[in-house]
């Protein structure tokens, strides 16, 4: 495995971001000491880990299993279509009410929106709206975990499994600290998923009756750029923390599992993993400009330019960024606007004397040039044309 990873997202529709993160560029002195048994912080956008603890240990998770919950059912189609709440649907010994945990006292015959279930399961954690999803969306608890698997599957984690859509104590419903982070960095990637574990407070419909919801997420409240994601908790599973915070564009994932103290660990993780970075603009959308020779063309030149703009997020060891232009010593008609001729690429010292690329933003034609007719055509013509 490389030292350092690169990362690129979107930010805007012009406007790239990139995380490179290192294993063992702090000083094992300096990390975070956390009260959990397992834990991670990652970069949202690309899944690179910027401190772990025991992060592949199988363990149960709790609560923090609805944001598979909640990924699947906003995946399933229109949320905004009204579901019932059924009391003969097979799975979970055919209740979706009544069940044990935190709930939103749904009752036989309540009518809401796949929407308003969402927003129950993942503000107030409620095992009833996460059985009645589970049932509206695949028809059983069983076979809703068969979704959740394969999602979990499609997604890349390796050591999950579901048997529920809530986190009940099952002996085969298990994840581990990283899965659990890249599940909630894939989750975060939605719109809609992001909203409403981002809420504090939200009202719902049922039937008639306005329902208040209050987020039991306390980062919301005590962490500067909270953006949600999901708590848990059972005897077996002890606490479990699922955290995300953003700044500066940069986003963080922090997961605790088994943790006594997981606000506190969450506050030294994320802020361990902010303090260590910075942010730096390398290049604006449109900032290059190239005047390259054509051959064969109508005209004897192209302009050139960057349509993207390239902002990076780097651990601030890392030192003097340079540019290099790479494109060819002459382009050859005919060239279209638009088409993609060469790139700059971005590299600097990862401040052990090691010379890493941070990135790289491609450079395209700004106009068109046709290859010159025949009538026009003189001697480099008919050579070259």
């Amino acid at each position: 495995m490389p030292d350092f990873h690169k990362l690129i997202s979107r930010a805007g529709a012009a406007v790239m971001a990139v995380c490179l993160l290192t294993r063992g560029i702090f000083a094992e002195d300096i990390c975070p000491r956390v009260s959990a048994e397992s834990a991670i912080v990652i970069e949202a956008s690309g899944g690179n880990v910027i401190f772990e603890k025991d992060a592949d240990t199988r363990r149960p998770m709790a609560s923090t299993t609805k944001i598979m919950t909640a990924l699947v059912a906003l995946e399933a189609g229109d949320t905004s279509r009204e579901v019932s709440v059924s009391s003969g649907a097979v799975g979970l010994e055919g209740l979706t009410v009544g069940i044990e945990g935190s709930s939103v006292y749904l009752e036989t015959g309540d009518r809401l929106s796949l929407d308003d279930l969402v927003w129950a399961l993942m503000l107030e954690s409620a095992n009833d709206a996460a059985a009645a999803i589970a049932i509206n969306v695949a028809g059983s608890v069983d076979a809703f975990a068969e979704l959740m698997n394969a999602k979990a599957k499609e997604i890349g984690l390796e050591n999950t499994h579901f048997t529920n859509p809530h986190g009940l104590d099952n002996e085969e419903h298990y994840t581990t600290a990283r899965d659990l982070a890249l599940l909630a960095a894939h989750a975060l990637s939605n719109p809609r998923f992001r909203e409403i574990v981002s809420t504090y407070r939200h009202n719902i419909t049922v039937g008639d009756e306005t329902r208040y919801l209050l987020n039991h997420n306390k980062m919301l409240r005590l962490y500067d750029g909270a953006i949600g994601v999901k708590t848990g908790y059972t005897k077996r599973s002890g606490r479990c923390l699922v955290s995300a915070a953003e700044r500066s564009g940069v986003t963080l994932v922090a997961v605790t599992l088994n943790a006594p103290d997981d606000w506190r660990d969450h506050t030294a993780m994320l802020d361990f993993g902010f303090t260590k970075y910075e942010s730096r603009e390398l290049i604006r959308p449109g900032e290059s400009v190239f005047i390259q020779p054509c051959i064969g063309c109508e005209r004897h030149t192209v302009s050139i330019r960057n349509t993207d703009g390239l902002t990076v997020c780097v651990p601030t060891t890392v030192g003097e960024v340079r540019r290099i232009v790479e494109l060819p010593r002459y382009l050859w008609a005919p060239v279209a606007e638009g088409q993609m001729v060469g790139k700059i690429r971005f590299v600097a010292d990862d401040g052990s004397g090691n010379e890493i690329t941070l990135g790289e933003v491609a450079l395209y034609s700004d106009e068109d040039a046709p290859r010159i007719s025949y009538e026009k055509k003189g001697l480099l013509g008919r050579l070259f044309g």
